[in-house]
């Protein structure tokens, strides 16, 4: 793989740092701020709004801009937020620089997506792609947790300032290894819009949505199932997250190497056994070594779906696939918070702490469906044109005579 793979790592080694780590210092950031830790919350959902909006907004705004250019200016955007944020004054600063950096986060992904796919051969783009996702994986099992002991030591303004220096190395670092790849001639944001209109993208968005809610349904709500459930005490909800993440560098890079291979088994194999595992999490939630392997299965199944899904928005989007990468990312988001939300309204209902893995199974289990439907359209399309393509010397034989 091309050295600058690491520098598209790196960066998204921060991006997952920044995204995650503000879950384990909201008691911090509110006490420091006198604000309740409901408010304080909207750090983590105004994110994952302005992620959603940001990847869009930024990849559109980046279509007249080279791909290199645009990847170090939205580096440079994610150090400004960062820095804003540590060095916020009052509550409403921190949440405009976390809104800030979140613009980054979905057009670095999208259109760091399209570049590591470039810069190796066809058969190894799902693999290019997971590469670059390993840094978003190691942030939750290395950045997130150091990040957090660093915050709760040292004061959580530390930690985005180191958030921030992060930045600067992926920046430097994608100006100095990643080639000055050409912007595509005569693709402009109409062309890049026309991706809309394929019934592919389209549902390989749902299926991302679908695929990642089920996974946040579940893990959203982690530290109460595995406390007040499982048993566990507080204090060992850290290494369960990293146990989490390290079934998603796990899954991540198992779903890059086997997409490249058969990209729709893959999608079946991973989608249908989350259904399963987070259907039996509700049961296996109760022990605590069950439970410990049911989360590093989800983190696992879940980023497995990543790099397959992502390659198809990418393949089907060909010729224009920047801003339709972007969106895809802006899905995952998307996914998250209405995962998270059903999540909330199963246990308001008095369901209990464990329902969360039932909306998640479903969710996946949705998703399976959709790649079913999706292969069955795509075998359909193909039939029809092969249908075509024999049919046409016999028009012109006939024309001829």
């Amino acid at each position: 793989m091309p050295v600058a793979l690491l520098a598209l790592a790196i960066g998204a080694f921060g991006i997952g740092t920044t995204e995650f780590v503000i879950m384990g210092l909201l008691p911090e950031v509110a006490r420091d701020f006198d604000v309740s830790i409901p408010t304080a919350g909207f750090l983590v959902t105004g994110y994952a709004l302005g992620v959603m909006v940001g990847a869009p907004l930024m990849t559109a705004l980046g279509t007249k801009i080279a791909r290199k250019r645009m990847l170090m200016l939205l580096m440079g955007l994610f150090v400004v937020g960062n820095l804003l944020s540590a060095l916020a004054p009052a509550f409403g600063v921190m949440a405009v620089g976390r809104i800030v950096a979140s613009f980054a986060h979905g057009a670095f992904f999208g259109i760091g997506s399209v570049v590591a796919a470039d810069l190796v051969a066809p058969e190894k783009k799902a693999g290019a792609i997971s590469m670059m996702f390993t840094g978003l994986t190691v942030a939750n099992v290395v950045g997130v947790p150091l990040g957090t002991s660093i915050g709760q030591s040292l004061g959580w303004r530390t930690t985005f300032f180191l958030v921030a220096g992060l930045g600067v190395i992926g920046l430097a670092g994608i100006a100095k290894l990643v080639p000055d790849i050409p912007k595509p001639e005569g693709v402009h944001l109409i062309h890049e819009l026309a991706a809309f209109r394929n019934a592919q993208v389209l549902l390989a968005m749902a299926m991302t949505v679908l695929g990642f809610g089920g996974v946040f349904a579940a893990i959203t709500y982690i530290a109460p199932m595995m406390t007040e459930v499982a048993g566990f005490a507080d204090s060992s909800v850290t290494w369960l997250l990293v146990l989490f993440g390290l079934g998603m560098v796990g899954g991540n890079l198992l779903g890059g190497r086997f997409a490249d291979r058969a990209l729709m088994p893959m999608l079946y194999v991973a989608l249908g056994a989350l259904a399963l595992v987070l259907a039996a999490f509700t049961f296996t939630a109760h022990d605590k070594i069950a439970a410990a392997v049911s989360i590093a299965l989800v983190g696992a199944l879940g980023f497995a779906t990543v790099p397959p899904l992502q390659k198809r928005v990418l393949d089907h989007a060909a010729g224009a696939p920047t801003l339709a990468s972007a969106v895809n990312i802006g899905a995952f988001n998307l996914g998250n918070a209405i995962a998270a939300w059903l999540g909330g309204l199963v246990i308001s209902a008095g369901l209990g702490y464990t329902a969360p893995n039932w909306v998640g199974a479903i969710l996946a289990g949705s998703a399976l469906v959709l790649a079913v439907l999706s292969a069955a359209l795509e075998r359909r399309t193909a039939r029809r044109g092969h249908e075509g393509a024999t049919s046409e010397p016999a028009h012109a034989f006939t024309g001829r005579h």
